[in-house]
């Protein structure tokens, strides 16, 4: 009987459905074990070959997790709201639940076929009402609630409000937008309006107006992920920078526990510091600059207050507030032109270029709080209006892009004593004559001859004393833009009343979209929800436009597959205190920046407010690394309707064309497919060799323009699922990326057919027998589990699956077909191979899944040597091999070693002067 692994791979997965085999409960009396993927955006080109990579890594680990006696939570859902869909529908008409549905559909099918252990009685989709109840609950939560510095966590607004009432803002430490001031009465005075918008100023979400990235083409904010180069990634169309009314999280509130949470997580170095560094914890001083002729103040961060003698101009951002105040009339026209051009780039793109140097001059000046020296103020798009205060110092003997700036518009760089350790920025316009002695800046004063950190601190000091700055812990991190001007997205549960925000009552959740007669900006420029009829509230206040962008529904849905079908809570106390976290989550790196960071936020909030029981959500993360396509190409001999084959292209003047990868085998091309494949090649000619097309190749990116993208339901057709998975694994590395070469798939398919003949002879009989194992035997087993087990906790998945193809070319040389080596073998490939092991645990006689067996014991008796092969050599040079015992003495094993009768004809003649035993390794007989 052959390996029909279509009929198996069926029948397996059927099973697997009839009896929910992977169905997952609360069990107290096993240990939990959760296992995450980043879910999918189901996208209607389905699934290429390099999609599965991770979900194949985190069912390996799942399996082989439940078979150590774990009870494992695997679930999976889809990220489902998104713009294309969204734009989709916009060009065809069609209600993007429609498109999506099908999408899911379709990936539905194509995980099924691969044979994961989810448990599909968990399924989140995003766009679900159900599910996105608890976003729009999370969201009220968030507005009802404040972050309060002192307790380091959130708190009620309600206290907040009790506080104002009795206090005003004295003894507050809350984070805030802008810093208030005010009394208990003057609180008590204001209108019920002016104290809503006040509260806005402390809201973890709240109403502002910020700069967004616009696409006036799509009508609707962009994410900085989702532009590139000033253009939209979804159909390349301009985005500007606009200031717009937006609701935000005040994710900058929880900067620090963000920060220090990364010292409690395994999670990768690498990963770890870039979430460090776009937190961008910085420890330095705010200083005062009053602005001449002016009652403005322009207010600075900087880490380097030390430097402050050096400062030559002053910098905005083109987005500040002080902007229209200090450009002067005579300058209104060039910083008109100059924000108009800003707006063009993203703020990602002004920190990443660093060549482009750009700004323009206000005709203001500042006064140096220290030396009073006059600095003009200066606009350029290389200072963010986000990080510090939107306005710098800058020093450009001291900073690359200050020095950069200064040279392009021949500002002044000043004479400078360079201190210890510190090297200058470029020396090119410094004077000849500078002071040798160690400092800073000349005429520098009291801190000449300072080491750099004491510098700092005695400046920090003095400015604090003279009432001109404060020392000040500062943070990259921006509070997230939460709106977007689309339809396909979770609406917000948030009404109008007297043009104040309000949030819909806990029973009125979900507000379920609306349907719309077009998915576009109405004729007024509002949001598509803007052509919704009725969409008010019962008593008719209006509700909110816009809607959540794509990382809302992402950012606590592991959090939901714990307890999915709970329309009381998120999650019950139950079940939270039971799943707790997420143990290990597999999922790309690209994420690093944007939804780690924000379901870390998410979560840190439900854990002040007592809704989750740990403070972070993801123990554990691996990045899985991406599988390239391999493309293949042939050569159309140019003005001709004539390919060559890849050795002989060098006789021609040809041009290489990207071929269809499915229609070629091992580098062949398979003629007649190539002319059914484009109509224009029905009629072309070939020069072959040997017979043969032979097509070149190259690794690239797997993309459909490259005609390089593998089905995963093609190699299941041609292969099946367990081949599919095996060579996924053997590709390599997990964490590295890696091309798909469909030329290897074959020696892991006949791994498997070999596999299947230990337990299947070529009649189709049944060989596997009860025999007791031998010790070569049970060696070869207990050596699988040892390396099988060390090389799953690590990851190694590439050398496991090594492993299996070294075990089993062993077990065929010992002509084993016992079943006590071949059923736990079976186990330990379960869960790289599920149907298969399935297959052959039944006909050993087993009932029920191997899912539910237990992983085998390993007992390092059975790798003891009991004799060792030793190399025997004669003056360094191996002769021959000889085997004795393994606790053999040294006295013995030369006396063996010299009395050997192989050894007679090296020693014939000659005298022994010296014998060298390493014992368990060589034998070197010395002759002279």
């Amino acid at each position: 009987m052959e390996y029909n692994f279509n009929e198996i791979e069926r029948k397996w997965q059927k099973y697997w459905v009839d009896n929910k085999t992977y169905k997952t409960e609360i069990d107290p009396s096993r240990p939990k074990f959760y296992v995450l993927d980043m879910f999918p955006y189901p996208s209607g080109a389905g699934l290429h070959v390099g999609h599965p990579l991770g979900y194949i890594a985190s069912d390996i680990y799942s399996r082989y997790k439940r078979l150590n006696g774990f009870n494992v939570l695997h679930p999976m859902g889809y990220d489902a709201y998104g713009l294309p869909a969204e734009q989709y529908a916009i060009q065809t008409g069609q209600h993007p639940a429609i498109t999506t549905e099908q999408n899911i559909a379709r990936y539905r099918e194509q995980l099924d076929k691969i044979g994961f252990s989810y448990d599909w009685d968990r399924e989140v989709k995003t766009c679900d009402p159900d599910y996105y109840k608890w976003t729009q609950w999370a969201f009220v939560k968030m507005f009802e609630h404040y972050y309060d510095n002192d307790a380091k966590k959130a708190m009620p607004i309600t206290n907040l409000i009790s506080h104002f009432e009795k206090n005003g803002t004295e003894g507050i430490n809350a984070n805030q937008t802008e810093e208030l001031t005010f009394t208990a009465s003057e609180w008590k005075s204001k209108s019920e309006i002016e104290q809503q918008e006040i509260l806005l100023n402390y809201r973890l979400a709240y109403l502002a107006d910020t700069m967004v990235n616009w696409c006036p083409a799509l009508g609707t904010v962009l994410a900085n992920d989702e532009v590139k180069d000033g253009f939209s990634e979804r159909g390349g169309h301009p985005v500007e920078q606009k200031r717009m009314k937006q609701w935000l999280l005040r994710v900058s509130a929880y900067a620090e526990r963000l920060l220090t949470g990364l010292d409690t997580i395994e999670w990768s170095d690498s990963l770890k510091e870039i979430q460090r560094y776009w937190i961008g914890r910085s420890e330095g001083a705010e200083m005062i600059f009053p602005v001449k002729d002016s009652e403005v103040e322009m207010k600075i961060f900087t880490t380097r207050a030390d430097t402050v003698f050096g400062v030559t101009f002053m910098v905005l951002a083109p987005e500040s507030e002080l902007v229209q105040q200090l450009t002067k009339p005579e300058h209104k026209a060039d910083v008109d032109a100059y924000l108009e051009e800003t707006k063009k780039r993203t703020e990602r793109e002004r920190q990443t270029d660093v060549k482009r140097v750009t700004g323009v001059f206000t005709g203001s000046y500042a006064i140096n709080p220290l030396n009073n020296q006059e600095i003009p103020v200066w606009i350029s798009d290389y200072v963010l209006a986000g990080y510090g205060t939107g306005a710098i110092m800058a020093v450009p003997a001291h900073d690359s892009r200050d020095f950069a700036f200064a040279r392009t518009f021949n500002l002044p760089i000043p004479q400078v004593v360079v201190p210890k350790g510190e090297e200058p920025a470029d020396t090119s316009t410094w004077s000849d004559s500078i002071d040798s002695k160690e400092g800073y800046m000349i005429n520098s004063g009291f801190i000449n001859g300072l080491d750099v950190p004491d510098a700092i601190e005695k400046t920090k000091q003095y400015i604090t004393e003279k009432g001109i700055g404060q020392v000040k812990v500062n943070y990259r991190l921006r509070d997230a833009i939460f709106s977007r001007q689309r339809y396909w997205g979770e609406p917000f549960p948030v009404y109008y009343k007297d043009g104040m925000p309000n949030m819909l009552p806990f029973e009125k959740l979900p507000l379920e979209l609306p349907e719309v007669d077009k998915y576009l900006p109405t004729e007024k420029g509002e949001p598509p929800l803007g052509r919704a009829k009725n969409w008010k509230t019962e008593d008719g206040h209006p509700l909110e436009l816009n809607t959540m962008p794509g990382f809302a529904g992402s950012s606590a849905y592991y959090l939901r597959y714990m307890d999915p079908k709970n329309n009381d809570a998120l999650v019950s106390k139950e079940a939270n205190n039971y799943w707790q976290d997420v143990d290990l989550y597999i999922g790309g790196t690209e994420h690093a920046t944007g939804h780690l960071v924000y379901s870390r936020f998410w979560n840190k909030f439900l854990y002040d407010i007592g809704e989750v029981c740990k403070d972070e959500p993801f123990k554990k993360l691996v990045n899985q690394g991406m599988i390239q396509g391999r493309s293949n190409f042939v050569y159309r001999i140019k003005g001709s309707n004539q390919f060559v084959s890849l050795n002989l292209k060098k006789d021609y003047d040809v041009m290489e064309i990207h071929v269809d990868v499915n229609i070629v085998h091992n580098d062949v091309l398979d003629i007649e497919a190539f002319k059914a494949w484009n109509p224009e090649y029905k009629d072309a000619e070939f020069i072959l060799e040997d017979g043969k097309y032979i097509c070149g190749w190259a690794v690239e990116k797997m993309s459909k323009s490259m005609y390089n993208v593998v089905n995963p339901d093609t190699i299941v057709e041609q292969y099946g699922a367990d081949t599919l998975r095996l060579y996924e694994m053997f590709l390599g590395p997990l964490e590295q990326s890696k091309p798909w070469d469909t030329n290897g798939i074959d020696g892991v398919h006949k791994f498997l057919r070999k596999l299947w003949r230990l337990f299947v002879n070529r009649e189709g009989q049944f060989i596997v027998t009860d025999e007791a194992p031998n010790k070569d035997e049970l060696k070869v087993l207990h050596r699988t589990i040892k390396k099988t087990a060390d090389d799953v906790e690590r990851f190694s998945f590439n050398t496991a699956v090594s492993s299996f193809m070294i075990c089993v070319n062993d077990l065929n040389d010992l002509k084993c077909h016992k079943k006590a080596i071949l059923e736990p073998l079976l186990v330990l490939l379960a869960p790289f191979a599920p149907h298969i092991a399935e297959e052959l645990w039944q006909k050993l006689g087993n009932s029920g899944s191997i899912c539910d067996a237990n992983w085998p014991e390993f007992n390092a008796g059975h790798l003891i040597e009991s004799s060792v092969l030793y190399p025997v050599s004669f003056n360094g040079k191996m002769r021959f091999k000889l085997e004795l015992p393994a606790d053999m003495k040294v006295p013995e094993i030369e006396k063996a070693a010299v009395e050997n009768e192989q050894s007679q004809k090296w020693i014939e003649g000659k005298q022994v002067k010296k014998i060298i035993v390493v014992p368990g390794k060589i034998i070197n007989i010395v002759v002279g």
